[in-house]
């Protein structure tokens, strides 16, 4: 059983919600899977099939009456159950009311939320051998796991945490805990305490039976003191029980062969089309249409950890410096913060060769990986990152921060087959520097640039070998448990 917070295509804020979707599908070839997850405001129960009701949930300090709703996932296997309780998810929003907003009883809610995946196993006779769980929201159900469920009908199964994001961590007030319905003991011995107040991620990591997080790399940053978000003792402790594994992609979805998105279909030996969709992307945006000027795209959430103050900071970012030193044309998608949505606002006001899309579109999005010639993640951290994935498997050639899965997916210029370009330091200096490196490789020496972008686009970045890593620690666990029983 998955329990997680998002998956596609029902909710998602970013890279979680896909992997877990992916994952899941690709594991229903070999094993029985569930995703079980909040019916938020915008799923409509009209399209779901009720499967429960009346499922009563304990709630803190009583029992309330939900429902359980179901789906499947794509064409697999895979069951959806949602849990429909409208006092905690008939809301807008999976977190907040908006992406950078949160509700104050998220540790209500999500409590709650792990406690009816329980229920629902209990009363559908659904016992499985993996819990595997998501981020700091779904951490509580490892604490149940661990501390209420060990020497019940789950006595046997296993609890698996996939840190997604070290830096959410679901840290509240820890004057909430007494609303999660726990004896006050658990608050230091299941480790919710931290820092003054209560942090479900650092419950989790305590009680796993086993931590995977989405990147060889990351595993190993995550155990610093300048990566570990002040989890890096803790994750020391476990590091044992902590395993780095890939995030893959879907490759029906983002394929330069099949993608319904784009106008124009090409591959490695004939990349004609890749020429007309950087010309409809131009098109598209107002820019002049000439291939012999490189594309420098963003698509990304505009926050911090993606490298904006470095790229667009007024007075500090590299933009500016970017369009009218170097004969490129600039893309950027995506939204964020408010400082750095006016910063390119003006900065496409002042710029011919800058233009922007504030908000998201996920077809524009196929369209700028296709029609790109350079992708920039000058990412402070990125667990796995998937864009520089996508980047590459349409041959457009990812620029990007030296850290994380960002090192663990793309080949730097000086490999034996380099598919990309590292910023190896973080700042407006350093990103400059790289892109003006890639673009005048661009201008100079088209023979190599064209052997990047094969290079990348040969590799297989499925879900089928993460899948099987995934197995492989299921595997471990689980039959060590039923040896030890």
């Amino acid at each position: 059983m998955m329990i997680s917070a998002e998956a596609t295509p029902f909710a998602k804020t970013g890279g979680l919600a896909d992997a877990v979707s992916a994952l899941s599908q690709k594991l229903s070839a070999s094993h029985q899977t569930i995703v079980f997850m909040p019916r938020y405001y915008n799923i409509d129960r009209n399209k779901l099939t009720k499967e429960l009701s009346g499922l009563r949930v304990f709630n803190g300090n009583e029992e309330v009456s939900v429902d359980i709703y179901s789906s499947s996932l794509g064409k697999s296997q895979v069951k959806v159950a949602f849990l429909d309780y409208e006092p905690y998810f008939g809301r807008q929003g999976i977190y907040g009311s908006t992406p950078s907003s949160a509700y104050n009883d998220n540790p209500i809610r999500f409590s709650f939320f792990c406690r009816a995946a329980f229920a629902y196993c209990l009363k559908t006779n659904w016992i499985p051998d993996v819990l595997h769980c998501h981020d700091w929201s779904s951490s509580f159900a490892l604490v149940l796991l661990k501390h209420f469920f060990n020497t019940s009908v789950f006595s046997k199964t296993k609890g698996i945490l996939t840190i997604h994001n070290l830096g959410y961590q679901g840290t509240f007030p820890q004057d909430l805990f007494c609303f999660l319905g726990l004896p006050i003991y658990l608050l230091t011995l299941a480790g919710f305490s931290h820092m003054g107040g209560i942090n479900f991620l650092k419950a989790g990591i305590t009680c796993a039976d086993q931590i995977t997080t989405v990147s060889p790399t990351y595993a190993k940053e995550i155990q610093s003191e300048q990566g570990g978000c002040t989890l890096d003792g803790l994750l020391r402790v476990r590091s044992s029980c902590l395993t780095g594994i890939i995030n893959g992609i879907d490759m029906e979805e983002w394929s330069s062969l099949k993608d319904p998105y784009i106008p124009f279909h090409f591959s490695y030996g004939n990349m004609e089309g890749k020429a007309l969709c950087k010309k409809e992307l131009q098109k598209r945006f107002g820019l002049e249409e000439k291939n012999e000027i490189p594309i420098i795209a963003m698509t990304s959430r505009l926050v911090s950890q993606k490298g904006i103050d470095e790229v667009f900071a007024p007075m500090y970012g590299c933009a500016w410096n970017i369009c009218t030193q170097l004969n490129v044309q600039f893309i950027v998608l995506g939204a964020g913060e408010t400082w750095c949505e006016n910063e390119i606002h003006e900065l496409e006001r002042k710029l011919v060769n800058f233009k922007s899309y504030i908000g998201y579109d996920e077809a524009l999005s196929h369209l700028i990986e296709a029609g790109s010639d350079f992708f920039l993640m000058p990412s402070h951290y990125e667990p796995c990152g998937l864009n520089q994935i996508y980047s590459q498997v349409y041959g457009t050639i990812p620029i990007v921060r030296k850290t994380g899965g960002l090192m663990d997916t793309v080949e730097g210029f000086d490999s034996s087959c380099p598919s990309g370009f590292f910023i190896d330091q973080i700042s407006p200096e350093a990103v400059f520097n790289t892109v003006k490196e890639a673009v005048n490789l661009y201008h100079s020496d088209r023979s190599k640039i064209e052997m990047m972008q094969t290079n990348g686009m040969k590799k297989d970045f499925s879900w089928q070998k993460s899948a099987e890593e995934y197995i492989r620690v299921y595997k471990k666990y689980v039959e060590s448990r039923h040896a030890n029983a």
